[in-house]
């Protein structure tokens, strides 16, 4: 049961963005919850040069069905050229919990 589960990171340059689009996410049933982090502080290479940038971070939990219309949301809505999306699967968990996500999403 555990394969049908996972955490969905997305970062931004916006903490209060993130966290609205993370409310609608959760709204639409594409994810169980968000825990944000802000900041963080991401070093990456962009356009040829390493940036050194504030950002910050939502954990999404929810079906691994769901992950691609996460990722064509995120693409349509964000305001990155090439925005941060990847899904890591959850390999265990507690049986309560990982029940709570699949009753709080919707089947795809």
């Amino acid at each position: 049961m555990t394969d049908d589960f996972c955490e969905v990171i997305i970062t931004a340059d916006d903490a209060d963005w993130l966290a609205e689009y993370t409310r609608r996410l959760v709204t639409d049933r594409l994810a169980a919850c968000g825990h944000i982090t802000a900041p963080i502080r991401s070093i990456y290479r962009w356009d040829g040069q390493v940036q050194d940038d504030t950002e910050a971070r939502v954990a999404l939990h929810t079906r691994s069905s769901l992950v691609p219309a996460i990722i064509d949301r995120t693409n349509a809505e964000h305001s990155y050229d090439v925005p941060c999306v990847i899904a890591l699967p959850i390999s265990q968990g507690n049986p309560a919990y990982l029940d709570w996500i699949a009753a709080s999403t919707r089947e795809q």
